[in-house]
């Protein structure tokens, strides 16, 4: 690859090893390669010259925010497993009343109702929100990622999860001007932002 070229009807047909998006994701797309019922992420990357990128780890098909999409199974090995603890921070608009200690719930870490424990989580509570009586945007930063976590982290507590969004993941904040369903590839900046970790975090 370093060598040679290929080129059809005088067009250099490109080739790279590894490639790196920043998506920003909407509702109704699946974290997946394929569906058969819903459009997925890959099918959002356009631009893509490998015909192997995956999404690192998942969001719900009506979660929103920041998705890598890359072909590099060692970076994804590394933001996802559990031993390597990565925050992984979302935005949530949730109804029904947070008790008054909910920030040191989480900080506890949450029973889910099958008796499962998350390990500890922080709660932000930022401002009211919506017309819903009770609502309330909140940040939420996870070291995990149990199948509809934070929704079942809240229901545990007879709360509804409105709205989700995840708006960072490790050192990597969504880009504010990334429009929902858009993505871009990392700049060399953030891809050594996702590619450092802090070992002190490690078991």
């Amino acid at each position: 690859p370093g060598d040679d070229q290929v080129i059809m009807d005088g067009q250099v047909i490109g080739y790279v090893h590894t490639e790196y998006y920043m998506l920003n994701k909407p509702q109704g797309v699946v974290s997946a390669t394929e569906d058969r019922k819903y459009p997925t992420v890959v099918g959002l990357i356009r631009e893509a010259l490998r015909k192997d990128l995956f999404p690192v780890g998942r969001l719900d098909i009506d979660t929103e925010g920041l998705l890598l999409i890359t072909n590099d199974g060692e970076l994804a090995h590394n933001l996802l497993s559990p031993k390597k603890h990565v925050d992984k921070v979302y935005l949530a608009h949730v109804s029904g009343g947070l008790p008054e200690d909910a920030v040191k719930r989480f900080e506890e870490g949450i029973k889910l109702e099958d008796g499962t424990m998350t390990l500890p989580a922080e709660l932000k509570i930022l401002k009211g929100a919506g017309p819903e009586e009770n609502a309330q945007e909140v940040l939420v930063t996870i070291r995990e990622g149990k199948f509809h976590q934070i929704k079942r982290m809240f229901g545990a507590y007879g709360l509804k999860v409105l709205e989700l969004k995840r708006v960072q993941m490790g050192k990597l904040p969504l880009d504010p001007n990334l429009e929902e369903g858009k993505c871009r590839e990392l700049t060399a900046e953030e891809l050594r932002l996702v590619s450092t970790r802090d070992k002190s975090t490690e078991e």
